[in-house]
Formats: structure tokens, C-alpha cells, sequence
């Protein structure tokens, strides 16, 4: 009895010491997640847990139940010291961010063009003409920078600048600058959309309540009027910026690139100086000589680690690939598939693949994939032989102007060879500021007229311009060909020709079953010209010969996308109306999948219908076996196809939308169609919507002011949707 009351006193004084290392323990994980033990109180912390380890005196072992003097002891303090802490404690301060003090300072100097405007650099004693630009292909740009050289030869001082790197908000401190003019060069993008670059520009516009009072403006518009909205964007900023209170010191110029762009150009800045000068009370210093922007380095002895090769604007980006991927990064797709699409026939047309994977790209069905082609090595080098220039020498061209943004007409250091590979456009038609300052070094007196001529505003010039360079598409190589006297130093040629752009291509796949695969298809651009020689477009000629291996070596092409606003209808079930021939078929070939995928996932998906056109069955049929199985498997409920020349009378894609009008019309107006247009915008595009036109009118009923009214209305609520191009 005695030794079972021994094991009991024994047991009650183990669970007692274990209570207490309990209560202790309790507490010193309570003050660690208060923060009551801090850094600096380690040896508190220590004490407290050297405390759930130590010997429990006897005296402390207490026989009672539940709650123990000691557990109300050790709950009160708890509770007291929660209250202290959680009322009085003192909130730890923040530690502030420290930066290096020139980072904010630069950053405000660099987005400031008012403060760059009234620096000096070298021979600039400050400047009162700012020429900003919306650019998306570079045309926009290339227009600024010659305005803004013009303004030295009419006595004032100009520079260029992308919207995109200056707070525009600084426009209303114009009016610090003497006689000072904002010169707007604005290019429409898509359907009346302001390029990448003006988007931000754009906003302000729109949101901004600026007071620009006092501020001289005038505004070029760069468009092409097969499109609907017709230079939307040039004609925006006119009428917004006299809203807010600007004063237009020039009418608005209208470029229209579906005629002569550089014919509007010249003829609107022909007369817009004047008028500058007319206004300010000045007058133009008469200088015609040519004025150089860059001067030349050349590098006897340099790193060549150090020389571009051919990237767009990181050095050695090709070589170590870093996500995210865009226009100034472009990511190196590895070629996967490259086959022909036509089964006959004198044209290439090419389907290719390309493979994303682990790039983190991302597109959807509609999307744009950008291609960075390359020029023809061939071509090249009869530049190089022409000029006698050692094409590999490493060079690099420095702006005169220190304060200007653009360091380098394109990435340098780097030689010849690459500039005219890589960054140059050496196969399109020089514009006429080209042709002007080569003129100087036609050693022939006679070859020297004829060029100024072609540079001049007069009509006869401008006919001149016409047709010796711009209908038998003669290129820089073609003109030094055929003007045996023109040498000009090969650095000031490079200077003067613009960047080589970017090629766009709609997507042929969907990213819902192609996630890692960014699809195209292109017709190669081959055709000869009335000088006898063969021109090729400069893209589709490089992609052609892109084939999957070359050397044992995986090939790849530069890209990146462009996203689209041409999208699938938000509801599967609305019918879907695609028009598209030629490689017009693209996108749709995307849509399709995607409308097979969602048939898989178990949507509802509606009515859809192709219109196709091409010029013969059994030659350019593209994605004929898809298609077909497509229809069979009840994706596409219809494939309506116009063979243009497989019969006597020609048939397009427009006739046999009317022939189903009652149809369409039944889709469009009761079922809530979505109508999607891909192609040329010149000819097919604007007859396919002439159609609808003729389809609302006939069949919906309305008088044509308004069937052409409805038709605008799909547009605007993004139910009609074109992806063409000129």
C-alpha cells in the first residue's frame, strides 16, 4: 500500500514538472511570437529555455486540479504583459531605401525634352524645334529626324524624341523657349490605333486636362487609305492639342502610303517652312550643303567580344537568352518544320514552325509573330565591290548631337558587312533626303542634276522621282549601279539609310494545342522589274531558305509577338464568319484549331463558316486535307471556296458571300455573328465590306446611309474584325 502511494506521489510529481515545463515553455514561444525576445535578448531566450530543463524545487509541486496558484500567477502576467505590448509597444521604424542621389536626378533630366532642349552641345546653342514621333515601322521616325535637321538649314535648331521617353506633361513649358514649335509626326496603327510607342501619349491625351496655351503646334499624319480609319491618329492629336488651348501654326499634313507617302511628305514640308519663318518673322539662311549627323570612328584595334553582330540592342543577347522577349529583345526560334503549301504552280508558298519552348512566350490565336529577317549576302557584297570598301572594317558612327538619345544610327560598335545585313534597308526604293545628300558625290555633273532633281518638290522632280526610282523600285544597289559616278563614302551612306524593319506575320496556330510551336505561312515576294532585274522580298526570300538543319547546325529566325485585338467571339456558341484567301487562311487556321479544342473540352460551340479563295484547285489550295477533315469532323460547318482562275470568269470570295446573303444576313442580325476579314486591305478587303453593304441593304431592308451605318456599328462593338495589310 505504501509503495502504491509512493508510485502515485511519483506519478502526480512527474505530471506536475511536466506542467511546469509546459507553463515555461508556453511562455517562451509566447514572447518569441510577440517580439519580446529580440535579437539583442538571446540570453533571455536562453535562460527560458534552460528553465523548461531545470529541476522543479518540491516546494513548488502543488496537489490542486486544474488551475494552481502558480497557473493564475503565470496567465495574469501573460495577460498583462499582452495588454502592455499590444498598447504601448513602440512600432519598429522603417528603415528607409537609400539610393544613389544621381539615379532620380538623371532619370528626371533624361525624361525631361524642356531641359534637353535648352542644353548647349557643341555647335547646338540650345534648341526651339522638338519633333516627336508615333512610329511603328520606322517611317514616322525617319520623317522626324529629317525635320528636325531641316530646322538648321531655316537658322533655328531641332532634335527628335520618341514620346515614349519624355513626360509629355512638360508640353505646356514649351512656352519657355523662344520661338519655339512641338512638330507631331503621328502614324495610324491597326484600325485607327496609335502606334506602341504613342500609346502612352495617346492616354494622356485622352485623360489630361493640360493647358497648353501658347504652345506653337503643328502635326504630318502618316496613314494609308485603304484602311478604315484613315490617319485617326495624326488627325486626333491635331484636333486635342487646339482643345487644350495649343495653337496650330500649320495645317495638318496628310500622308497617304497607299499613293506616294514621300510625295505628301515633301510637298507638305516644302511649304510648312515657310510658313514657320513667315510666323516667327525669320528667315531661312539659304544653306543647302549637306549636314552631317554622324561622325565616323573607325577601330583599328578592338575587342571584337565587343562588336555587335547582328543583335538588335543587347550585346551577345543572341548568345545568352534572357525572358521577356520583345522588339528590342528578340528570342532565337529554332526552325522546326519549313515544307510548301502550293502543289503546283511558279509561286513558294511555305509553312513554317517554329519552337517556343522554354522561351516563356506567350500568344493567342489572332497574334502576330514579329520576324527579324536579314539582307542578301550577295547584295552586299556588290555594294562592297562598287564602293571599294573594305566591308569588315569595325566601325562605329557617333551622333554629333551629345544630348540626343540616339547614340548610333544603329548598334555599334560593328562592321559594314553586319550594318548592311543586319540593321540596314538596303531594298527599298531611297527616299528623296537620301538621294539629296548622296547627290554631292556624282563626280558627272549631269548624274549629279538628274539626282537633285528627283530630291526636288517641283512636279517635274516629283515625276522624275516617280518613275526612274519608285515604279521600277530601284533600290541603293540598282542606283549606283546605274549612275556609274556616284561614289559616295560608304559611312555616310549607311548614315542616310533607314533601320530594316521587322517583318508581321499572322499566327497560323492556336496556343491552346500548339503551346510550344508559333506556326506561319508567307508567299515568297519574286518579281521583275522593268530595269530586268529580280527583285525579292527580303523576308519571305530569308525564310524560305531557313530550313530546319543547316550544317548539322539547328537553324533559328528572331521573334517576338505582337499581340492582336483579332480574337475569337468572349461566347463559344456565337457563329463565327471567316474571310480570308491566299494566306489570308492564317489566322483562321488558328481559330479553327482553337474551335476544336473547345469542342473537346465540352463547349458549346456555334456555327462556322470559311470563305477561301484561291487561284487553282490543285495548285494553291492551302491547308486543303485540314480543312476537309475539319469540315468532316463538324468543326466548320462550312468551307465555301472561290477559285478565281479555274474558270472562265473570274470568282472571288465576295461573290460567294452573295450568294449565301440570306443566310449570313439571318446569322448576323438575329444570332449575334462575329465577321472576321484577313488579306488585302487594298482590293479584297474594301470589296468584302462593300458586299455587307449590299447584304444589310438588300436583305436587312435599310437604305444604304444605313446599312453603311450597321456595318460601322459591328465594327465598333468588335464584331467585325479585319487583319489586312497593303
Amino acid at each position: 500500500m505504501e509503495q502504491a502511494d509512493q508510485k502515485s506521489e511519483l506519478r502526480s510529481s512527474r505530471d506536475k514538472r511536466a506542467a511546469w515545463r509546459f507553463r515555461c515553455s508556453f511562455f517562451a514561444t509566447l514572447s518569441r511570437s510577440f517580439g519580446w525576445l529580440g535579437e539583442e535578448g538571446s540570453s533571455s531566450r536562453a535562460m527560458a529555455d534552460s528553465a523548461v530543463d531545470a529541476p522543479i524545487p518540491e516546494p513548488v509541486l502543488e496537489e490542486d486540479g486544474l488551475l494552481s496558484t502558480l497557473d493564475l500567477v503565470l496567465f495574469s502576467i501573460i495577460a498583462a504583459a499582452l495588454i502592455y505590448w499590444l498598447t504601448f509597444r513602440k512600432k519598429p521604424e522603417e528603415i528607409p531605401e537609400f539610393k544613389k542621389l544621381t539615379t532620380p536626378v538623371q532619370t528626371t533630366q533624361e525624361k525631361s525634352f524642356i531641359e534637353k532642349m535648352k542644353k548647349t552641345s557643341g555647335s547646338l546653342q540650345g534648341r526651339n524645334i522638338v519633333v516627336f514621333y508615333g512610329s511603328q515601322t520606322g517611317t514616322a521616325e525617319e520623317f522626324s529626324n529629317r525635320l528636325a535637321k531641316d530646322a538648321q538649314r531655316y537658322g533655328m535648331k531641332g532634335m527628335a524624341a520618341d514620346p515614349e521617353e519624355y513626360h509629355m506633361s512638360e508640353l505646356s513649358r514649351l512656352t519657355e523657349i523662344d520661338n519655339s514649335i512641338a512638330i507631331f509626326c503621328m502614324a495610324t496603327y491597326g484600325e485607327g490605333d496609335p502606334t506602341d510607342n504613342a500609346q502612352d501619349f495617346h492616354e494622356w491625351l485622352q485623360e489630361g486636362d493640360a493647358d497648353l496655351e501658347g504652345v506653337n503646334f503643328t502635326v504630318f499624319a502618316l496613314g494609308n487609305k485603304t484602311y478604315e480609319h484613315f490617319n485617326a491618329m495624326g488627325k486626333y492629336v491635331d484636333k486635342r492639342l487646339e482643345e487644350l488651348g495649343a495653337k496650330r501654326i500649320f495645317d495638318l499634313g496628310m500622308g497617304d502610303d497607299d499613293a506616294n507617302l514621300e510625295e505628301d511628305f515633301v510637298s507638305w514640308r516644302e511649304q510648312f517652312w515657310p510658313a514657320v519663318c513667315e510666323h516667327f518673322g525669320v528667315e531661312a539662311t539659304g544653306e543647302e550643303s549637306s549636314i552631317r549627323q554622324y561622325r565616323l570612328e573607325v577601330h583599328s584595334d578592338i575587342n571584337m567580344n565587343k562588336v555587335y553582330t547582328g543583335e538588335v540592342s543587347r550585346l551577345k543577347s543572341y548568345d545568352t537568352q534572357r525572358a521577356p522577349f520583345d522588339t528590342k529583345n528578340p528570342f532565337l526560334a529554332p526552325v522546326t518544320v519549313n515544307r510548301q503549301l502550293q502543289k503546283g504552280g511558279s509561286r513558294h508558298l511555305m509553312h513554317l514552325e517554329l519552337d517556343i519552348t522554354g522561351s516563356k512566350i506567350r500568344y493567342e490565336a489572332g497574334d502576330h509573330v514579329a520576324v527579324y529577317p536579314t539582307n542578301d549576302t550577295a547584295l552586299i557584297s556588290q555594294i562592297g565591290h562598287l564602293l571599294q570598301e573594305d566591308l569588315d572594317a569595325v566601325i562605329s558612327l557617333h551622333n554629333l548631337d551629345e544630348e540626343s538619345n540616339k547614340k548610333h544610327p544603329f548598334p555599334c560598335p560593328t562592321t559594314y558587312r553586319t550594318a548592311l545585313e543586319h540593321y540596314l534597308d538596303i531594298t527599298s526604293p531611297p527616299r528623296t533626303n537620301v538621294l539629296y545628300e548622296l547627290a554631292q558625290y556624282a563626280s558627272n555633273p549631269k548624274e549629279q542634276e538628274h539626282m537633285r532633281k528627283m530630291a526636288s518638290s517641283s512636279p517635274e522632280g516629283k515625276g522624275l522621282y516617280h518613275s526612274w526610282v519608285l515604279e521600277p523600285r530601284r533600290n541603293i544597289l540598282a542606283i549606283l549601279q546605274d549612275l556609274p559616278s556616284l561614289r559616295p563614302p560608304i559611312d555616310h551612306m549607311c548614315e542616310l539609310l533607314p533601320r530594316l524593319q521587322s517583318r508581321y506575320y499572322s499566327i497560323a496556330s492556336s496556343a491552346k494545342v500548339h503551346p510550344d510551336s508559333i506556326h506561319l505561312c508567307a508567299v515568297v515576294v519574286e518579281y521583275q522589274t522593268s530595269t530586268n532585274r529580280l527583285n525579292q522580298g527580303v523576308a519571305t526570300t530569308w525564310l524560305r531558305n531557313r530550313l530546319p538543319t543547316e550544317n548539322g547546325h539547328k537553324t533559328t529566325v528572331p521573334i517576338y509577338i505582337r499581340k492582336s485585338q483579332f480574337r475569337l467571339p468572349f461566347k463559344a456558341s456565337s457563329p463565327v464568319i471567316m474571310i480570308g484567301p491566299g494566306t489570308g487562311i492564317a489566322p483562321f487556321r488558328g481559330f479553327i484549331q482553337e474551335l476544336a479544342w473547345l469542342r473537346e473540352q465540352g463547349r458549346d460551340v456555334g456555327e462556322s463558316i470559311l470563305y477561301y479563295g484561291c487561284r487553282h484547285r490543285n495548285e494553291d489550295f492551302l491547308y486543303q486535307e485540314e480543312l476537309e477533315e475539319f469540315q468532316t469532323a463538324g468543326v466548320l460547318t462550312q468551307v465555301s471556296v472561290a477559285f478565281s482562275r479555274d474558270q472562265e470568269e473570274k470568282v472571288y470570295v465576295q461573290h460567294l458571300l452573295k450568294k449565301d446573303q440570306e443566310h449570313l444576313w439571318k446569322l448576323i442580325n438575329t444570332e449575334n455573328a462575329h465577321i472576321y476579314v484577313c488579306g488585302d486591305a487594298r482590293n479584297m478587303a474594301r470589296d468584302v465590306q462593300n458586299t455587307f453593304y449590299d447584304m444589310v441593304e438588300q436583305t436587312g431592308g435599310l437604305a444604304r446611309p444605313q446599312a453603311v451605318e450597321y456595318v460601322k456599328k459591328l465594327m465598333t462593338k468588335g464584331r467585325y474584325s479585319q487583319d489586312v495589310w497593303s
